[in-house]
């Protein structure tokens, strides 16, 4: 079933300079569950594309469909993820955690209990009464993650979601995330520009060309669609074979 559905996409911007085409001839099609990542040159739209999927855009021609309804302004069926965990700072953890709720007015006691074991089951029980400044980066991370999942989204962008971790941290909340978004059957599409990462998590990895940006190839990742973990992944000798791939298309255009 497909879940996210872009037919003849394109995005023009209006500058003082004259119309900019960001996005251009865009069609690309996902599935219930499935973990979508895309790469591509800074400038290649990726993260115009996830505005255009959550709502913050519109586009100048083409449709954008989720669970088969037309996108019109933001909806809850989407949730984004930013690079920044944007917690706010004189919170408490549950309080952050809460705010989507919040937000939508949902705030209810049953859904209080939710997100509270939520922040159990993922590492964060006990830390409810702490605030943002206490916390790890990565920790940080898994409240902004379960503050999304909190509002029970169908789709969930993720735009470059590790890149203000080290490279250690990177790798462990990688782990984490994946491992949960797999048992809230989720479907997830990720903006990153690690070619690694993007093959390590995904099932499918969608390469962009230059501005205007289209689809230039999708790499179905097999080794992913075995349950392996993402540093599993990097150990199976086929990753090698993905990434050098990847490379090469990415670096076509440089």
């Amino acid at each position: 079933m497909a879940i996210v559905e872009l037919k003849d996409v394109q995005l023009n911007y209006h500058t003082k300079n004259g119309e900019i085409v960001a996005l251009q001839d865009l069609n690309l099609t996902i599935k219930d569950q499935e973990f979508v990542s895309i790469v591509g040159q800074s400038g290649c739209g990726k993260s115009t594309l996830l505005s255009l999927i959550s709502g913050l855009l519109k586009p100048t021609k083409g449709e954008v469909k989720v669970n088969g309804l037309p996108v019109d302004g933001t909806t809850g069926r989407v949730g984004y993820m930013l690079q920044q965990d944007y917690l706010f700072e004189w919170r408490t953890i549950l309080d952050n955690a809460l705010l989507g709720l919040e937000i939508r007015g949902e705030k209810t006691a049953e859904a209080v209990d939710e997100v509270r074991e939520m922040l159990k089951v993922y590492g964060l029980g006990g830390f409810e009464k702490y605030y943002p400044s206490q916390l790890s980066g990565g920790m940080r991370q898994r409240v902004a993650l379960i503050r999304t999942l909190a509002t029970k989204p169908h789709v969930l962008l993720l735009d470059e979601p590790f890149s203000a971790l080290d490279y250690q941290n990177r790798l462990s909340v990688g782990e984490e995330v994946v491992r949960i978004l797999r048992e809230r059957k989720k479907t997830v599409i990720m903006v990153t520009h690690d070619i690694a990462e993007a093959i390590s998590m995904a099932n499918r990895v969608v390469v962009m060309t230059p501005r205007p940006g289209t689809i230039q190839s999708i790499h179905r990742i097999e080794i992913t669609d075995q349950g392996l973990t993402p540093i599993q992944t990097r150990e199976v000798p086929t990753f090698r074979e993905y990434f050098t791939a990847i490379w090469k298309e990415l670096n076509v255009n440089a």
